[in-house]
């Protein structure tokens, strides 16, 4: 018997026999490939890029790659006098100015000292909901075009452009509006602007159950968002997510309720959390959920707001403290709950100049997207389109 010659080529071993090549054994492996989704990828919401090596299929580890927005925020602030430096956090997350000017006007005003007018405060709960709900309504919609489902993003942005409307009504800004100032808010609202936010309430109050219903019954988003992006609570909790990811994860933590602000320990709302009948506790499809069940309780607040807050009788909502401020030397930290999560303002004066010394902006999109590689580990990579709109970050506030 001719005794068989074994050659290896590559990771397949063949016996020559005479001009045929037999395989007799197959030891297959594979390598790992480094794929890049972005910086102009479709699914990533901004310019994020993604360095992700592969496995096949499989997700072996996403790294987020970031800077592609990057404007110098920080650096600005200690250029421009208090005032000036609310129109620059207004384009950090342009999806919820509002928001994000809240959040930056409490740590000044922690900063001075003083007390806001409580129609002042009212005003401010009223237009932040309203852009939570605008907020969330691109969230949703954008993430179900993501998913491939195209009606809910119509529906989203049909009814975001009432709040647009309104938004615009109030500050004459669509959506960088620098409408809430340190110590007070640019204008009242106009005449008949109550009754038309509460008409708005009204209209939304079942389009926002048809919305969760559109989402949450379709058989196909639910098979792409459920199981995918798991983030145990104590992860969750250890990265320092907040907002509806830390929620998404079954944590009932939001600083409206558990580091109360402005008017909102005078109002009763739920902080929503899954009960896991519809997802698993803490995937993809939850922060969905978190997202949709906290436009109810946005429309709940706003009622309150607007039967709570008082009579103007000539108020000037812009006489609470000078033009030039020079608040006394120290350090300050002042949050909010944005609806990406805790935005905070870290916030230093040397009491003699009317410029901070140093402000810098804690973003809880960037926070919350350093989790990726977690998120990404053994999912496959069609899924990581699921997982990056489960995030909801906005690129503006995580180059800052």
């Amino acid at each position: 018997m001719q005794e068989l010659e074994q050659a290896e080529h590559g990771s397949v071993r063949v016996t020559p026999k005479g001009n045929d090549r037999v395989v007799i054994e197959k030891d297959l492996s594979s390598e790992e490939m480094i794929l890049n989704m972005g910086p102009q990828h479709p699914s990533t919401h901004g310019v994020l890029r993604l360095e992700c090596k592969t496995d096949g299929e499989v997700v072996v580890e996403a790294e987020p790659y970031l800077g592609y927005l990057h404007r110098c925020f920080e650096k600005h602030a200690e250029m421009v006098d208090y005032p000036g430096i609310v129109p620059f956090v207004d384009r950090m997350d342009y999806l919820a100015a509002m928001n994000s000017e809240f959040a930056y006007c409490i740590a000044v005003e922690k900063l001075l000292d003083v007390e806001i007018p409580r129609r002042v405060e009212f005003l401010r709960v009223i237009v932040s909901e309203l852009n939570r709900i605008a907020s969330h309504l691109v969230a949703i919609g954008t993430y179900a075009i993501d998913l491939g489902a195209f009606t809910p993003f119509l529906f989203c942005f049909r009814d975001r452009e009432h709040i647009m409307n309104i938004l615009e009504w109030a500050s004459g800004a669509r959506m960088l509006y620098n409408y809430i100032w340190i110590g007070g808010a640019a204008f009242d609202f106009p005449a008949d602007m109550q009754k038309r936010i509460g008409e708005f309430v009204d209209y939304f109050r079942p389009k926002a159950l048809e919305l969760q219903k559109l989402l949450t019954e379709n058989e196909i988003f639910v098979k792409r968002t459920r199981g995918i992006g798991m983030m145990p609570a104590d992860v969750a909790i250890n990265y320092g997510w907040s907002g509806p990811m830390l929620r998404g994860s079954g944590v009932e933590w939001d600083l409206r309720r558990n580091d109360p602000y402005s008017v909102y320990p005078e109002l009763d709302f739920n902080v929503r959390v899954p009960d896991g009948s519809v997802s698993d506790i803490g995937d993809s499809l939850s922060r969905h959920l978190v997202r949709a069940y906290e436009m109810e309780e946005s429309l709940g607040i706003i009622e309150q707001c607007l039967q709570m807050m008082p009579e103007a009788n000539g108020f000037d909502p812009r006489s609470a403290i000078p033009k030039k401020i020079r608040p006394k030397a120290g350090e300050v930290y002042g949050r909010a709950e944005n609806p990406r999560g805790e935005l905070g303002f870290y916030i230093v004066s040397d009491g003699k100049s009317t410029k901070p010394v140093r402000c810098k902006a804690r973003s809880s999109c960037f926070v919350n997207l350093s989790a990726m590689k977690e998120l990404s580990q053994g999912q496959l990579i069609p899924d990581l389109v699921a997982i990056i709109g489960s995030i909801d970050i906005v690129l503006g506030e995580v180059d800052r």
